[in-house]
């Protein structure tokens, strides 16, 4: 199978463990990392509403906790028949990982709706990068 057919079934299988009582919105994301290995996650809920985080930020975590650094591409599931876009938080967070020309799948119940890269659902991104003189250079 090749590795993105892998990030999207990582992907939709995350959704299926979404955990989503109050918004009734099942989200699914799985990033795959220059290695090659990818991280799913999906969107958790909580009673104090929206307080809740998002499948982009799991999988995110998983990477991070695995000692992976660096997105070459992530793919996103929601609960509609259409493609969602992560939230702008979670742009930020995916920038902050992003590979130069990271791209982000756009899934929805049919498959894959469009192909975007990161900088073009967050032009002119404040990342790493602009932190002169610091540890995030």
């Amino acid at each position: 199978m090749d590795p993105l057919t892998q990030l999207f079934e990582a992907a939709l299988a995350a959704q299926s463990a979404a955990y989503a009582p109050y918004s009734k919105f099942p989200v699914g994301a799985a990033v795959m990392t220059a290695s090659g290995a990818i991280f799913s996650g999906c969107n958790v809920e909580n009673a104090a509403y929206p307080n809740g985080i998002c499948a982009e930020t799991a999988a995110i975590a998983a990477m991070a906790i695995a000692g992976e650094r660096r997105i070459t591409d992530i793919a996103v599931v929601g609960g509609g028949a259409l493609a969602i876009t992560p939230c702008g938080a979670c742009r930020q967070r995916l920038m902050e990982f992003a590979a130069a020309g990271a791209q982000v799948h756009l899934l929805g119940r049919s498959g894959v709706h469009e192909t975007v890269r990161l900088t073009e659902l967050l032009p002119r991104a404040f990342g790493p990068g602009d932190l002169t003189g610091s540890a995030g250079e």
